[in-house]
């Protein structure tokens, strides 16, 4: 099954080092950054703001838990967001193409 991981980080370089980091160690097929997130959260009581980039990542489910263990290892952050969405439907090129790259089964 294929599945899109939703996961913010700081703006710039650290979300696109995270990014190529992903699909370069195939936890990932791919990883769109999308900037200019400004994000407002709740974090130690007190409530905070942090221009980020969001990182929509596409993947196998069978990958989620080594990719979640390199997000762990790579994120500046303490608790970094980490949601996983399971895809239902799609186009079935694209989602073999998915499978094929995380799974290493063809270039």
């Amino acid at each position: 099954m294929i599945c899109v991981v939703l996961v913010s980080a700081p703006a710039g370089a650290p979300a696109r080092e995270l990014a190529r980091e992903l699909v370069e160690r195939r936890h990932a097929a791919c990883v769109s950054v999308i900037p200019g997130v400004h994000s407002v959260y709740r974090w130690q009581g007190k409530v905070e703001e942090a221009a980020e980039d969001l990182l929509v990542i596409k993947t196998h489910r069978s990958a989620i838990e080594r990719l979640e263990a390199v997000t762990l290892e790579l994120h500046p952050y303490d608790v970094p967001e980490f949601i996983v969405l399971d895809i239902d439907q799609g186009l079935p090129p694209y989602l073999q193409w998915v499978a094929d790259q995380v799974l290493g089964e063809s270039e």
